[in-house]
């Protein structure tokens, strides 16, 4: 698995094409069209490759939210096949890279949207992850939701005790993840109960990297 990443406003047309590819013929179904404008609403992308099969991608954003350092994973997609969690792997790995340099020495949040139980994965060595099972969230943890909500363009369609966004029938960004075979843990699936990622409903979620294990290189492998 080879993973680059680069500046949003370097990607081509013919990148677009093959990214839009990836999940043109399946749900969320991000078209070329969708993705040239994340392309100007994001500062980086990451592809994940296999020989000359692409099997993933990400546009993130490294920035302060309230002081706060934050990796923002504005939108991604990842192949549907046996290599699903490698390409995720990859991809987060090199993106926990780029926070690292971008901030030495501080814990760092993490924050997406899901659009299924399968994108907890994302949030692998993370602490303090939110929503989680049986957890019932703090007002600063819904105060992040509303923080991360708004940074996604959609605070008023928040609802800050499920975490989800409700969709306004628009195609919507957000994690897609749905490797076979990932184990979930117990209640994971519960908390997307009534969420139709179809109609581009989205569960915020965060989670923090903490500054020992991004200078390890442990996250994301």
């Amino acid at each position: 698995m080879v993973v680059k990443t680069k500046d949003c406003t370097s990607l081509n047309d013919a990148e677009l094409g093959e990214m839009a590819d990836l999940c043109a013929e399946r749900a969320p179904g991000f078209e070329i069209g969708f993705l040239s404008k994340q392309r100007e609403e994001w500062v980086l992308v990451t592809h994940a490759r296999e020989g000359n099969k692409l099997r993933g991608y990400s546009f993130c954003t490294l920035e302060r939210i309230g002081g706060t350092p934050s990796l923002l994973v504005g939108l991604a997609s990842i192949d549907r096949t046996t290599r699903a969690e490698p390409a995720l792997k990859a991809i987060m790995a090199d993106q926990y890279r780029r926070a690292l340099l971008a901030f030495p020495d501080e814990d760092v949040l993490l924050g997406t949207r899901l659009l299924s139980p399968e994108g907890f994965r994302a949030f692998s060595g993370l602490i303090d992850v939110v929503p989680s099972p049986g957890h019932k969230a703090s007002g600063e943890e819904r105060a992040w939701a509303r923080r991360l909500a708004k940074r996604f363009g959609a605070e008023s369609r928040l609802d800050d005790r499920a975490f989800v966004l409700k969709g306004d029938g628009s195609t919507a960004g957000g994690l897609d993840f749905c490797g076979p075979k990932v184990k979930l843990g117990d209640g994971v699936p519960e908390l997307f109960k009534g969420l139709n990622a179809d109609k581009g409903d989205r569960m915020v979620a965060f989670g923090w990297a903490m500054a020992e294990d991004l200078a390890g290189g442990k996250l994301g492998r």
